[in-house]
């Protein structure tokens, strides 16, 4: 009930905005897009898929980056 008060608060700002507030949240909304959806592909590869070959050895890399991380980290503070 909540959720949908909340969403026709925003339903309604948005129809009594003014057509430079469109324009300018249509800007926004196409430089976010740009930015995670399309710049994503080019600049941040996939290195697990690169680096190994089975999820087993995916789980195995992340497990031991988490436990030397935490070791450090443990360290560290004392």
């Amino acid at each position: 009930m909540i959720l949908k008060k909340i969403l026709y608060f925003y339903i309604d700002g948005f129809r009594e905005m003014t057509p430079r507030g469109k324009k300018l949240w249509m800007i926004i909304i196409v430089k976010l897009f740009i930015m995670f959806a399309i710049l994503k592909y080019f600049f941040f590869p996939d290195i697990l898929k690169e680096n190994f070959k089975t999820d087993k050895e995916r789980i195995h890399h992340i497990e031991q980056q988490l436990i030397i991380t935490n070791h450090t980290d443990t360290i560290n503070k004392n």
